[in-house]
């Protein structure tokens, strides 16, 4: 059975190599899967698509939508 998430994504972006300054935000999904662990996986690869800079993606599934 398919059910929809909410997934919160933060993701820390550097501004270069060469340089220590970041920045971080939130991206907020709703992702339809079978389980929390798809959903994760599912989120955490339409952020790298949606920011190919990032360096750090924390995901964290957080509730049951539907």
């Amino acid at each position: 059975m398919v059910h929809t998430f909410e997934v919160l994504v933060d993701i820390k972006e550097y501004a270069d190599q060469t340089n220590n300054t970041y920045q971080c935000g939130t991206s907020r999904y709703e992702i339809s899967a079978e389980s929390k662990e798809k959903a994760d996986g599912m989120a955490r690869v339409q952020a790298r698509s949606e920011h190919p800079k990032g360096t750090e993606y924390d995901v964290r599934v957080t509730r049951l939508l539907r």
